[in-house]
Parts: C-alpha cells; structure tokens; sequence
C-alpha cells in the first residue's frame, strides 16, 4: 500500500537514474561481487558504476552503443557483463535476492513445489528450448514451389 511511510522508502528521485543503486541496495550486493585479481594493475573503475550501467541497460532496454555519458563506457560495461555471466557473479547476485525477495513475504528461501506441464515435458525430451508448437512440428513446403505439384501439366 502506498503509504507516506512507502512513498519515502522507494522515492529514487534523488538517484542520478532510476535504476542506480541506492546505498542500502549496494550494501547487499557488494559483497557478492569479487575483489579484483592479485597482481597486474589495480582496478580503476568504480564497480558500483558498473553494476549501475547494468542496470541502466536491463532497465531501459538500450542498446549498448546508446549507454549515457556519465556511466561507464560500454566496452568496460560489456566486458564486465560477459566476465560475471561467467564466472557465476550474476546467478549468484540474482539467487541471493531472490531468497531475501521470497523471506521479506514470509515465504520458504527456496521453493518447495514445482509445476511442470506436458509442453515443458515435451521440449526437454527433445533437447531445446523453445516450447511452442511450431519448435515439434515438421516443417511444410508449398505445393506450389515444387517442381512435382500435380497443377503444373507434365510434357
């Protein structure tokens, strides 16, 4: 309920976007995130500012090539997004805050039933992913193309 108590804790209007973390929120994601490696040169970028680009991405749905001045560049961004997908960092941030999401609503951190439908059966059985029914389905050739179609008269 948007309580006056609500409407302060979820303000993001003093945030630069949206979608930058606010100091809370970094608290419980800069522990999951990996110090840098031992050796070669130290890390220069501020990780906080990474994981804002990120979410500036995930948020807006921008191309990266159109990332704001005043993040990252998007090299660095990129390279960093493909370096966690990785390593495990994202799956790992992500997991954390789904169990914190499922206690906050007084709810079992992991789920204890599951779901599974025929369709979903039916697409693991053969290996992919998609799950609609064109993904089963053989596909089908017009008539019309073949070289053999009973309307074209034979010489």
């Amino acid at each position: 309920m948007w309580t006056k108590e609500n409407r302060v804790r979820y303000d993001r209007g003093r945030l630069r976007y949206p979608s930058d973390l606010t100091h809370e929120e970094w608290a419980v994601v800069a522990p999951l995130i990996a110090p840098a490696k031992r050796g070669g040169n130290k890390r220069r970028v501020d990780v906080r500012e990474i994981v804002n680009g990120l979410l500036y991405v995930l948020s807006t749905g921008c191309q990266w090539r159109a990332i704001p001045k005043d993040l990252p560049p998007r090299s660095t961004l990129f390279g960093y997004f493909q370096r966690w997908e990785w390593d495990g960092t994202l799956e790992r941030i992500h997991h954390v805050l789904y169990e914190q999401c499922r206690a906050q609503a007084g709810r079992a951190p992991s789920p204890t039933a599951a779901i599974i439908d025929s369709r979903s059966v039916q697409s693991a059985e053969k290996g992919g992913r998609r799950s609609i029914p064109m993904a089963t389905m053989a596909a089908r050739r017009s008539r019309g193309r073949s070289g053999t179609s009973s309307s074209i008269p034979s010489a």
